[in-house]
């Protein structure tokens, strides 16, 4: 919830980790966008992002001592 007023839009794969999407979508008051099967180049930009991120941030390592700026 203390990112809520950053988020937009999620865009998320086709899986079973957010099986509760319509709750998310809600408590967020955003829409979720699901990728179809076999389809990664629809989720182009938040994959972009994330090998953003692990540029600077370890995958052993948590989120914990970040903050979103604005």
């Amino acid at each position: 919830m203390p990112y809520k007023a950053y988020i937009k839009t999620i865009t998320t794969d086709n899986g079973t980790e957010l099986v509760c999407h319509e709750m998310i979508s809600k408590a967020l008051d955003t829409k979720i966008y699901i990728a179809d099967p076999y389809s990664s180049w629809q989720k182009g930009a938040i994959e972009n992002e994330n090998r953003l991120i692990r540029q600077n941030i370890p995958k052993s390592s948590s989120f914990a001592g970040y903050y979103i700026s604005k």
